[in-house]
Parts: structure tokens; sequence; C-alpha cells
């Protein structure tokens, strides 16, 4: 009983021609959570959850360094739909392929697919008009929502393991992700257990969020609250990480001079923070 309780937990476990036993992370049955009545999307649970810890993040960090109290709820009610609406734009857009022949699944956003840079972009230029207009700055929140973000992106991760998508190539490793024949690309049929790119993504995503908030502050003391430089740092460290999780994935993707579409956002956007991060450290040595 206790070890078949184990392998339920770890995954099927088989028998090599060695004699060693291996094992995977299982994905769930089923992509959707029963709740009485209800039957909820696990991708649209993700993405709340998500949201409400980048919210929640954000607003002790914002209110930490002697920001009014109802500033990020205020803003937070017109960024997070300008967010998401941004994200699936940049998906649909980048991915046309996948809805060209069924147009009626572009709002189905609880079926997966959200690109997290037209949600920062639409996010970020909603945020500007909210605090600007009530004359709050902005710079100062960027500081605040820095690690925000990647602790969001975090959780919703766990969406795409509910939706067994956005993995990467065949693995035998003791955390491959097993996926179902039925979401399994063509060509790799034959192939049970694939590399868990969106849980690399989401680790890389929490380490980041850590350094931001421990690391950085204290090894570059001219990245301060009202620069943006925190941001940028955020920027650059995701993008890093996202570049290599995209080598590694095996989804079909829109590509351009063979590389996924996706691969290039991530340079042109990392370069970007770059840029910011030079423009913000000449600023300061001017002071």
């Amino acid at each position: 009983m206790i070890g078949s309780s184990v392998l339920a937990v770890v995954g099927p476990a088989t028998v090599s021609a060695a004699g060693r036993w291996r094992a995977s992370i299982p994905s769930p049955s089923s992509n959707s959570v029963e709740i009485g009545p209800l039957d909820l999307r696990a991708y649209g649970i993700a993405l709340a959850l998500g949201v409400l810890a980048a919210v929640w993040v954000t607003n002790r960090r914002w209110q930490a360094t002697g920001g009014g109290p109802d500033v990020v709820g205020r803003m937070t009610l017109w960024v997070v739909p300008a967010g998401i609406v941004g994200a699936r734009i940049y998906h649909v857009v980048t991915d046309f392929d996948l809805y060209r022949d069924n147009l009626g699944d572009i709002p189905k956003v609880w079926e997966g697919g959200l690109g997290i840079w037209g949600g920062v972009a639409a996010g970020a230029a909603t945020a500007y008009w909210v605090l600007r207009r009530n004359d709050d700055d902005f710079g100062a929140m960027l500081w605040a929502a820095a690690p925000a973000l990647p602790v969001g992106q975090a959780i919703g991760r766990l969406g795409n393991w509910f939706n067994q998508e956005l993995f990467g190539r065949p693995s035998t490793l003791p955390w491959a992700v097993e996926i179902d024949a039925a979401h399994r690309p063509d060509g790799y049929e034959a192939f049970a257990t694939f590399h868990p790119t969106f849980l690399y993504e989401a680790l890389w995503n929490l380490a980041l969020a850590a350094a931001l908030v421990w690391v950085v502050p204290r090894l570059v003391p001219w990245i301060r609250r009202g620069n943006g430089a925190l941001f940028a740092v955020y920027v650059v460290g995701y993008t890093a990480g996202r570049l290599w999780i995209e080598l590694l994935r095996i989804d079909p993707a829109n590509e351009l001079a063979g590389l996924r579409v996706n691969v290039w956002t991530s340079i042109v956007v990392g370069l970007a923070g770059v840029a910011v991060l030079l423009a913000a450290h000449r600023r300061q040595a001017r002071t």
C-alpha cells in the first residue's frame, strides 16, 4: 500500500534494463476543478491566484515606502483586464495559425494562450495612465511591482501543467513530466515524458523575485525606488530565462529566421531592458 501511494504521487515508475527505477511527474487527470455544482478551469484558477499574489506583493511594497493605501487597488481594476487582453492579443498575433480556421476560439482564454509581453506592455501603459491621472509615482510603482510580477507568473504557470501544454523535448530525468498521448505534438507520439518547461520557468521566476528583493538592491546601490531600474532588472532577468526555456520547447510556434518568435521577442525586450539600466546608471553617475 505504501509503495503504491508513493508511485501515485511521483508518477508511474518503470524498470530499465539495468534494473533501475525511473520516476516522473504525473500530469493532472483533469484540467478542471469541481467545487459543488461549479466546474472551474484550473488554468483560470491558477491565473487568478497569480494575479492576486502579484497585487498583494505590489501593495505591500508600495505601502511599505509610504504609498497611499488605495492606489494599488484602484490601479488593479484597470490594469488586470488590460493585461489579460494585451496578453491574449500578443498570443493570437504571434500564433495566428492556431486560430486562422477557428476564430471563435480567440476569446477562450481559459483554454490557455497568454503572451506575457503583451500583458506587460498593456498593463504598464494602463498603469501609467491611471497613476498619472491621479498624480501618483509611476517609477515607484515599477519598483513595487518588479518582484511581484515573477511571483504571479510562477503561480500562473501551474495552469500549463493542468492543460498539459508548453512542455519541452523528451526527457527521462526524474522530474520529467508525463504527457498523455492526446497532448503530444506530431512526431513525438512515442515519447511519454518531457522536460517540464513550465516548471523551469516557475522556478526561475521565483528565484528572480527573491533576487530582486534581497540581492540586487544590496549589490547595486544605484538601483533605487523611483528610477525604474529594478523593473529593468526584472525584464533582463526574465528574458534571459525565457530565452533558454524557449529553446527547449517543442510545441508548434511561428518562427523567424529559424528561431521561435518568442525567442526574438526575448532578445529585443532584454536588450531594451539593458538599455534602460545603462541609462539609469549614467543618470546616477551624473548626480
